[in-house]
């Protein structure tokens, strides 16, 4: 695993394109999604790679952020999760599995790693993608990142605070956003002043 991650997208650079087929659950057919008709329409998008369909770890976090979809959608976001099965592999899923019944996101295929190697979430003994969650502006910037190993899932609302908080920040580029940020709550304006003062800046 890993073994073109010296060509892997760091936090900060700049996303190149990427096109994906994909299956839409809203209208029970396929289509293609990419990174420019994102950007065109403004979104922050996040990437949501897992290991595989008809998984388990994987039903629970698909079905935790159809729970958050709505919410994430309103602040701004476009979810696309990416996995290497086929879109083929992805309907049949939706259709089966309980946990995704609400799922209205698009579902990505990428058999052949490509995505998933350019953000370095490519395991090359399993042919399958690590859970990488990738979150990029709408300007094409790779603005947070996380990756787990298999066996732990995500927090979809965890998700949607980094997303708030980095369309906050954006938007005040002063200003910076502090552990368990949430959106109304103060922020942090570094500065001479704020050295060593950060707690009595926060209360």
């Amino acid at each position: 695993m890993g073994e073109n991650c010296c060509n892997c997208l760091q936090v900060g650079q700049t996303v190149p394109n990427f096109e994906m087929e994909t299956y839409e659950p809203t209208d029970y057919g396929f289509g293609r999604i990419s990174l420019e008709k994102l950007r065109k329409e403004g979104k922050w998008t996040i990437l949501f790679f897992y290991p595989a369909d008809f998984t388990f770890v994987c039903s629970t976090e698909l079905g935790d952020l159809a729970d958050e979809y709505e919410n994430i959608k309103a602040a701004g976001g476009e979810v696309v999760t990416v996995s290497t099965d086929t879109v083929y592999t992805h309907l049949a899923w939706k259709r089966e599995e309980k946990f995704l019944q609400n799922a209205k996101y698009p579902m990505a295929a990428d058999p052949t790693g490509t995505v998933a190697k350019l953000f370095g979430v490519y395991d090359h003994g399993t042919g399958l993608a690590l859970r990488g969650t990738f979150l990029i502006s709408p300007e094409g910037r790779l603005v947070a990142s996380e990756v787990n190993f298999y066996n732990v899932g995500r927090n979809a609302k965890e998700l949607l605070r980094k997303l708030k908080a980095s369309v906050y920040v954006a938007a005040h580029p002063a200003e910076a956003c502090p552990a368990r940020w949430e959106a109304g709550a103060k922020t942090l304006t570094p500065g001479a002043d704020l050295v060593g003062k950060v707690y009595d800046a926060l209360k």
